[in-house]
């Protein structure tokens, strides 16, 4: 398991701004989301004034059939921070515009991640289409799936409780999280040495003193 670094993320985020499909990855990786969850994800489980979503059924893969998540757990309100709501908001004016070029030929199914007429994106085209992006940045291959990683990865490493983001993730329990992401980053034992310092404080001065 290889997902993408700050960096790496951040570059192909940059990449894609603008693309048609860049919000569904920036969501993505934003928010650790499941691919049939953000294609199954529509406008009314979305709040942009106040900020969250909720997940309330996952596309199936093949199918431009719905179903309710598995557990109770999947089921969940994720917060979105502000650069999220951004683009958010501006994917929605977009989507307008396509709906209005589209007329009678729209399907009014309310979907936020849809095709140029409103049917629900094929899983399929999706990842081929990201896997062009990664192509066109020089970044390493990664699967649909692998922002998820991405996201857990990023925020272990800038302290997040384990809880937290297993919950974001909508994992059964926690002890799935935990045996995910029993590896350890440089990043993060760095900031575990670190934290050791300043607990037990500079020994040194003190014995000198």
């Amino acid at each position: 398991m290889r997902p993408l670094s700050a960096d790496e993320a951040r570059a192909f985020l940059n990449l894609v701004e603008g693309d048609r499909l860049g919000p569904l990855f920036a969501v993505a990786i934003a928010t650790g989301m499941r691919q049939g969850e953000l294609l199954g994800l529509r406008w009314s489980d979305v709040d942009l004034d106040g900020g969250w979503l909720v997940v309330r059924r996952t596309l199936r893969q093949g199918t431009h059939e719905v179903a309710e998540p598995k557990t109770e757990r999947a089921r969940r309100t994720l917060r979105l921070g502000a650069e999220t709501v951004a683009t958010l908001r501006e994917h929605r004016r977009r989507q307008l515009e396509e709906r209005l070029a589209a007329g009678p030929r729209w399907h009014d199914l309310d979907y936020a991640f849809a095709s140029a007429t409103g049917t629900p994106l094929d899983a399929r085209n999706v990842t081929r289409t990201l896997h062009a992006a990664l192509r066109r940045g020089g970044l390493r291959h990664q699967r649909f799936h692998d922002f998820r990683h991405a996201y857990a990865t990023l925020m272990l490493e800038a302290g997040e409780e384990l809880a937290i983001v297993s919950r974001t993730l909508g994992h059964a329990d926690l002890s799935t999280t935990a045996d995910v992401y029993a590896h350890l980053t440089p990043a993060m034992l760095e900031r575990s040495a670190a934290r050791m310092d300043a607990i037990l404080g500079p020994r040194r001065e003190a014995a000198s003193g």
